[in-house]
């Protein structure tokens, strides 16, 4: 089995077939729906979509032409508690004026069955909430009324676009169960839409074509500089009509090790790809990747960013000065670009304000700030170039589209091969991409327009690396040293995740994280210094990790550190295992057994591995005199595990946790 891409996107395709889409209305709830206790088909559901219906329409007006109107109509049951977040709803809406987008919501009750009668509730305007995401998006709320264990709610949201590039992506599938869902599209002629489905459910699809009409009032421009004369005109076109439909769909659960659960969940989504208008030639978008870079190569804040130069020249000559050799020079450029200009929070792979008012005011975006990066190499002598990447919380660029990147990295061609940087993450080095970037493929764009596909997924081993030295004494306690060594992506998340963290504070965590143990003399090395591996050690206590029954010590050979559970509990798994790098934890450990006692059983030595050596596992353990050697090494050789190899990688990890709390014996003389 190869564990190729390729392989593992397969299961993205689009179905046709011939079905008739079932009518549901709001207002039409039943005491039976009311009544219900629990979802018939998955008893331990929170909440359930018992329907949830939309229809995406184009409307003409004289003076904006066509605009996209998307209503969706919506009806929950609450079984549980846990299920009152359903209760709160939320649609996003650019706040860019050109796009012209608005929410409004309508039919919003909530039922309930009081005395064997149906109650119900509506929401009020103290209901609904405007919030301000940032500055591109703000979202419309609401929070229904009256919520309870067995509640229905029912709502109807609309939404008005300018923006026909795109449709909103449908999602047939959710966290919770859903009985039905139906997504219906009424397309002129003139627009081409690409329509990509991802999931693995089959839907039930119906096209039809029917002949439309709108009157308008045309208004001409005269030349002799008379008034604007005004006729009334009829437009006849052909609407294509498609509906989507699929019924009785699991919850979507989030097991360990997923890359992002909307990747894999049920959907569909349009992306404009050619329109031919009256009177007009045909235009053409994202039908392939060529043409999708081309776009956005195009963009006056994208392209023209990177031929700006002006500003940094004279910034870069002196940091350069007296530096030759040429991975030190990038380092240089890196190194300068991270410490001079802070990252905002804001993904894009499109200039807010331009490269050189971020470098002016030290902040900027992933565009102003990677762009930047990308010509300060080029000015360096580098053949750099940008490269789109879609973040991990984007979804996987699986399709052609200008929205299928959300943020651009650099790229630096070298005989050896790519080297990637991203300049948004302080604690990152060459070819150590924060995690957010690690997702599957990127798209490189060289100067003269052409594109490549770029693999972002690591292949070296990031390591964790361990040396644990335990005296066990004869009351059942364990004192011990530990010292850790993180390499690569290990030592870049370590970084991150507790960089900003006080000492007081993080040893609090480590304490709580390992059964309580009690830390002394901890020091941390390389903090700073992103050319060397993190290194923490500290001297221990531990209390509750060691048995004593009878005459006899069982003791796990990892003490605290042993895993208890398998992560991965699915019995079937439909997408892929994503863990992001491929890692080697090794731990090298010393066991000194107590005065009184003698060895009587230690764990056999074992040493498997799983089909194209995926992930290998070796524990050997060997005694002499008072004391007990062992070491443990578990690799993951691939970032991206495919979904048919699930059940062999779920066997293996148990195998391995097995292993781990397997008991050394020591028995008392």
């Amino acid at each position: 089995m190869k564990t190729n891409l390729l392989a593992i996107i397969l299961f993205f395709s689009f179905i046709y077939s011939n079905t008739n889409a079932q009518e549901f209305k709001l207002g039409k709830v039943s005491i039976a729906e009311l009544e219900e206790k629990e979802h018939p088909k998955d008893p331990a559901a929170s909440a359930a979509i018992l329907f949830k219906k939309g229809e995406v329409k184009f409307r003409y007006s004289d003076t904006d032409g066509f605009e996209v109107v998307t209503v969706v109509q919506t009806r929950i049951k609450i079984y549980k508690k846990e299920g009152y977040d359903w209760a709160n709803q939320e649609v996003r809406y650019y706040l860019d004026n050109s796009y012209n987008e608005n929410v409004s919501f309508s039919d919003a009750y909530t039922y309930n069955l009081v005395n064997g009668e149906v109650e119900k509730t509506k929401l009020k305007s103290d209901g609904e909430f405007i919030e301000k995401i940032n500055k591109y998006w703000g979202r419309k709320k609401i929070t229904m009324p009256n919520v309870k264990e067995g509640s229905i709610i029912e709502f109807e949201y609309s939404l008005k676009s300018g923006l026909i590039g795109s449709l909103r992506d449908w999602y047939f599938q959710s966290s919770i169960p859903v009985n039905y869902s139906e997504y219906i599209t009424y397309i002129p002629e003139y627009y081409e839409y690409n329509s990509n489905q991802k999931g693995f459910v089959l839907l039930e699809t119906v096209v039809e074509k029917t002949n439309r009409k709108i009157n308008y009032v045309y208004v001409r421009d005269n030349k002799d500089g008379t008034p604007p004369t005004r006729s009334n005109e009829e437009l006849n076109f052909i609407e294509k009509k498609t509906t989507y439909s699929v019924k009785d769909l699991p919850a979507m659960i989030e097991e360990a090790f997923v890359n992002n659960i909307d990747n894999y969940t049920s959907s569909i989504s349009h992306e404009l790809s050619m329109t031919n208008y009256p009177n007009s030639t045909l235009k053409y978008y994202s039908t392939d990747w060529e043409s999708v870079v081309k776009t956005i190569n195009g963009y006056d804040d994208f392209g023209p960013e990177l031929n700006k130069t002006g500003y940094f020249e004279d910034d870069i000559n002196k940091l350069l000065t007296g530096i030759e050799v040429q991975n030190e020079r990038m380092a240089a450029v890196f190194n300068y670009v991270k410490s001079s200009v802070k990252w905002n929070d804001f993904k894009g792979y499109s200039c807010n304000d331009g490269v050189k008012k971020a470098y002016k005011d030290k902040v900027g975006n992933t565009a102003e700030i990677n762009l930047m990066l990308t010509a300060m190499l080029r000015f360096a002598g580098f053949n750099a170039n940008p490269v789109l990447v879609s973040t991990r919380d984007n979804g996987i660029a699986f399709f052609p589209s200008r929205t299928a990147f959300n943020s651009v990295i650099a790229a630096v061609e070298t005989p050896e091969g790519l080297i990637l940087l991203d300049a948004t993450e302080k604690y990152s080095v060459p070819n150590i991409l924060p995690f957010q970037d690690l997702n599957w493929v990127g798209r490189l764009i060289r100067k003269d327009g052409t594109s490549t596909e770029v693999n972002l997924m690591p292949k070296i081993l990031s390591k964790e690396a361990t040396n644990m030295s335990i005296v066990l004494k004869t009351d059942g306690s364990a004192q011990g040293k530990i010292r850790t060594q993180l390499t690569d992506y290990e030592a870049l998340e370590f970084r991150k995740e507790n960089g900003i963290t006080n000492n007081d504070n993080y040893l609090e965590k480590l304490e709580n994280n390992n059964n309580n143990i009690e830390i002394t003399d901890y020091v941390r090395e390389n903090d700073v210094d992103l050319s060397k591996p993190i290194i923490e050690s500290y001297s221990f206590k531990d209390t509750k990790s060691i048995e004593i029954i009878n005459d006899k010590m069982y003791i796990s050979p990892l003490l605290f550190l042993t895993d208890k559970e398998n992560p991965f509990k699915q019995e079937v798994r439909e997408y892929p295992v994503d863990f992001g790098y491929p890692i080697l934890h090794k731990f090298t450990i010393s066991i000194e057994i107590p005065e009184g006692y003698v060895i009587e059983s230690i764990p056999a030595s074992l040493n498997i591995a799983t089909e194209d050596n995926i992930g290998t596992f070796k524990f050997m353990m060997v005694n002499t005199a008072n004391k007990i050697q062992a070491t443990i090494t578990a690799t993951i050789n691939t970032a991206i595990v495919p979904s048919d190899f699930y059940p062999n990688l779920k066997g293996f990890y148990q195998q391995m946790i097995d292993k781990q709390n397997e008991k050394i014996v020591l028995k008392k003389i």
